[in-house]
C-alpha cells in the first residue's frame, strides 16, 4: 500500500499531504527530490511539522492560515489530492458569456448580417482554473464533535486555484462521493 493509500485510509493521521503543481514549482526546487512526481506536479506525504514547513517553503504562505482562508469556500478536490474543480469557474463563465453576448449584440446591430463573425472563442478560462497547490490532513473520528466527525476519520483538503481563489473539501475516510 502506498503512503497516499495509507493516508486516505486514515492510517497516517500524523501526516499531511502537500501537492505543488509544475506551473507553481520551480524546476530546481528541492521539493522535487523528496516528493512523488505526478502528471501535474509533486506530491509529498510528510509528518505534520515537516509538511507545514515544506508547504511554507513551496508556497510562501503558512499552511494553517491558508486552510483558514480556503475553508470559507467549498469545492471538490480529487482523492489523489493533486487536482480539483474550482467552484468559481461557473460564475466566471457566466459573467464572460454575458459580456460576450452583449458585445456580439452590439456588433450585430452595427454590422451587415452577412458579415457577422463567430463569437465562439473557446473556453477563455481553460487553464485559469487548474490547481496550483493542495494541503491536506486527516483528523481522527470524534463522536463528541458530531456530524461527519462521528462517522469516522475525516480528510480535510484545501486547494489554491490558478484564478487566485482557494477552496476546501472534506470527506469521511472510505466515502467515495
Amino acid at each position: 500500500m502506498s503512503k497516499l493509500d495509507e493516508f486516505l485510509a486514515g492510517d497516517r493521521l500524523e501526516d499531511v499531504v502537500l501537492f505543488i503543481s509544475d506551473a507553481f514549482l520551480d524546476d530546481d526546487s528541492r521539493l522535487r527530490n523528496v516528493g512523488e512526481e505526478t502528471d501535474r506536479g509533486v506530491r509529498l506525504i510528510l509528518d505534520g511539522e515537516t509538511g507545514r514547513s515544506a508547504f511554507q517553503a513551496g508556497t510562501g504562505m503558512g499552511a494553517m492560515e491558508f486552510a483558514q482562508t480556503a475553508t470559507r469556500t467549498e469545492g471538490r478536490i480529487a482523492r489523489s489530492l493533486d487536482d480539483g474543480e474550482c467552484p468559481f469557474v461557473d460564475a466566471e463563465d457566466a459573467t464572460e458569456e454575458a459580456e460576450e453576448g452583449a458585445e456580439v449584440d452590439a456588433e450585430d446591430a452595427e454590422s451587415d448580417p452577412g458579415d457577422a463573425e463567430s463569437d465562439a472563442e473557446g473556453d477563455a478560462f481553460a487553464g485559469d482554473h487548474e490547481v496550483r497547490f493542495v494541503f491536506a490532513f486527516a483528523e481522527g473520528q470524534n463522536e463528541e464533535v458530531g456530524g461527519i466527525y462521528a462517522e469516522g476519520d475525516v480528510v480535510h483538503a484545501y486547494a489554491h486555484c490558478a484564478c487566485g481563489e482557494s477552496y476546501s473539501h472534506k470527506w469521511v475516510v472510505g466515502d467515495r462521493a
